[in-house]
């Protein structure tokens, strides 16, 4: 089984087509498809083959209204709030940020994400998705080395600890991996990453490490 697994397009239609036409079982956007709410339509258009194999959590740039509504004319999967079992594994998606300074659409405070969070307990073996990034690791840090993702992230990770962790969000951080504790952690960013069970388990790495496959 091969997932595809990307975030913060900000309506980059080029990159969004070469995503489409890379060959995988199931897609998952991990949020930020466009810039503030603008344009879904066109990238809901690239998207389309895809179909019900793609999976869609909104970002901070989206509602999580405007997302359902995009799934629901073009066929894909809303995923905020959900999980769904693939391959063994139990995929859990969670949309929108901790707080901003910009006051964009997708935000939640710390305890609205803390809540939600627990939505997944006890699932397991658990792949973890979430637009924001878990604070205080190299997959938040912005230029000047600030971290400013999610303490509930955090928490959460280090609480039921998944085989492996997925997010978006802060660019400057996009392709950065980071082992947390038991969990194979990184931000995916708009490039994306395809992470092949098969692989995984033949070089031993399911559940220890990731291996980046090049997306041509």
């Amino acid at each position: 089984m091969k997932v595809l697994v990307f975030s913060d397009i900000h309506s980059d239609a080029q990159t969004l087509a070469r995503l489409v036409s890379t060959e995988a079982d199931y897609y998952f956007c991990a949020g930020d498809l466009v810039n503030w709410g603008r344009r879904l339509d066109a990238m809901g258009e690239i998207l389309k083959p895809l179909g019900d194999r793609l999976f869609l959590i909104p970002g901070n740039h989206e509602s999580a209204s405007q997302i359902t509504d995009l799934c629901n004319r073009f066929g894909f999967r809303d995923f905020h709030g959900r999980h769904v079992e693939l391959g063994g594994f139990l995929f859990t998606g969670l949309g929108y940020s901790n707080p901003t300074p910009f006051d964009t659409p997708g935000e939640y405070s710390e305890a609205e994400l803390e809540e939600r969070l627990h939505a997944f307990d006890g699932l397991a073996p658990m792949v973890a998705i979430c637009h924001a990034p878990p604070h205080g690791t190299m997959l938040d840090r912005i230029t000047n080395l600030k971290h400013v993702g999610s303490r509930s992230v955090r928490e959460f990770l280090q609480r039921e600890k998944p085989r492996y962790f997925f997010c978006g969000h802060i660019h400057e951080a996009a392709g950065v991996t980071e082992k947390l504790g038991v969990t194979s952690a990184m931000n995916v960013g708009k490039h994306g990453y395809l992470l092949d069970f098969e692989e995984q388990r033949r070089l031993g790495f399911i559940g220890n490490g990731l291996v980046q496959l090049e997306i041509k």
